[in-house]
């Protein structure tokens, strides 16, 4: 069973659309939805936003349901200055930027655990960006080209990177300078996919982050953020978890 989760409806709804055989569990305030997604056992949650949300489904998701891998699926917002709204990041190693326990040790590293970072396995990250650029070589038969051209997607790229999360939205160049500053070569920032990687690297399953940059993580975007989940992020969603799934169904 695959365990698959979104901080916001949208991000997961196109999946939902998708699932057969459906079986909804209310648990902690979260319905928790069963069935079979493009030929595989899964279960599709909405987390909410934050690390304490997200870290409570997936302990959920492996004590109830008994998943035996994540993939986390949303947005996030660009530190790398290369990327493009549009563009994916899939999860190398995942940092919490908030995460400062000095003097009793090293800022960001993780108490009790010796750790900096939680790493996803190098083969779910070359399988999520296949299936990725898979979904983006084809994706005017997915998003139509107004939507395309509204947000100023022209060529969209994967990249293999770093994530760092913490419960707190960046949407300034300060906060971007303090995250860069403290941890060089971030792809992205969000909220909740390093504390997802906690709680599955604790209990031993793996785990892969995909990330649609969504905006610069500044003051500067002027686009329709709600639009984008709706018509951008939600299409991403589930075009890359498809071409995911039955390709290892293949």
């Amino acid at each position: 069973m695959i365990g698959i989760m979104g901080a916001m409806p949208e991000e997961v709804n196109n999946l939902l659309d998708q699932l057969k055989d459906v079986k909804s569990t209310t648990i902690g305030m979260r319905t928790y939805y069963e069935g079979v997604l493009f030929a595989k056992p899964a279960v599709i949650v909405f987390s909410r936003w934050g690390k304490v949300a997200a870290a409570t489904t997936v302990s959920t998701l492996l004590l109830k349901f008994k998943v035996t891998e994540l993939i986390f699926t949303g947005v996030a917002g660009a530190i790398n200055h290369t990327l493009k709204v549009g563009d994916v990041v899939i999860s190398d190693k995942l940092f919490q930027h908030d995460m400062d326990a000095r003097p009793l040790m090293a800022q960001y590293e993780i108490p009790l655990l010796n750790k900096l970072f939680f790493e996803t396995e190098q083969e779910k990250q070359e399988e999520a960006k296949a299936a990725a650029e898979r979904f983006l070589k084809n994706i005017k038969k997915t998003i139509s080209s107004e939507d395309l051209e509204e947000f100023r997607i022209k060529s969209p790229r994967v990249i293999i990177g770093n994530i760092a999360s913490g419960d707190r939205f960046i949407a300034s160049n300060t906060d971007k300078n303090i995250i860069e500053e403290g941890l060089p070569n971030i792809a992205c920032v969000e909220m909740e996919g390093a504390a997802v990687a906690q709680v599955c690297y604790e209990f031993g399953i793996p785990f892969t982050i995909i990330r649609t940059i969504s905006d610069a993580a500044d003051t500067q975007s002027d686009m329709d953020f709600t639009k984008f989940i709706a018509s951008i992020a939600s299409n991403y969603s589930e075009g890359i978890i498809r071409e995911l799934f039955e390709h290892e169904n293949a």
